[in-house]
């Protein structure tokens, strides 16, 4: 066979791929957005002490079975940011949501916006200060290099913007 027929029918397959992916991506994007959304009109404001956090795989949690049965099985193994914590007079295992999972002080008492047992954000502190987050990893710290350079980056940008603005000026200026 001829190579480029080869190469052709590679590229093809690749596309389709591609094209596969995206319309999926899409989708489950969508997807999200509206659980998200349904998340938030459930929620309620609850007042809690956090006895602990830390970050552990779905099945060593201490979460109510039938969580566990509907989680699908790749996902049991993964590692969930549980908080225990004491509602009223109970004592609960919750999943809070990974973007405020850091935020969370532990051993002090917060009022929390709760979707059943996922915290979904909080709302305030009583008389704690926030403790400032973990060690992040390698990545982590790469990521906020990077991110730093940038900002650095842009603010040469914006200085020689205005240097040449104030030049322009002068110009226009003198004539």
């Amino acid at each position: 066979m001829n190579p480029w027929i080869i190469t052709a029918i590679i590229l093809v397959i690749i596309i389709a791929a591609l094209a596969f992916l995206y319309y999926r991506g899409n989708k489950m994007q969508k997807e999200q957005a509206e659980q998200r959304e349904k998340l938030e009109q459930a929620a309620q404001q609850t007042t809690m002490l956090v006895i602990d956090k830390k970050r552990m795989p779905l099945q060593d949690a201490g979460l109510p079975q039938i969580v566990i049965d509907q989680t699908p099985k790749r996902a049991r193994r993964a590692k969930v940011p549980v908080v225990k914590a004491k509602v009223g007079p109970r004592v609960m295992t919750l999943i809070a949501d990974e973007d405020i999972f850091d935020e969370i002080p532990v051993k002090a008492q917060i009022k929390a916006m709760v979707s059943g047992i996922y915290i979904t954000g909080i709302k305030n502190y009583r008389k704690t200060p926030v403790a400032a987050p973990e060690k992040k990893g390698f990545m982590a710290r790469v990521r906020r290099t990077l991110h730093k350079a940038q900002n650095e980056l842009d603010e040469t940008k914006k200085q020689e913007e205005k240097e040449k603005a104030k030049k322009a000026a002068k110009n226009k200026k003198k004539k």
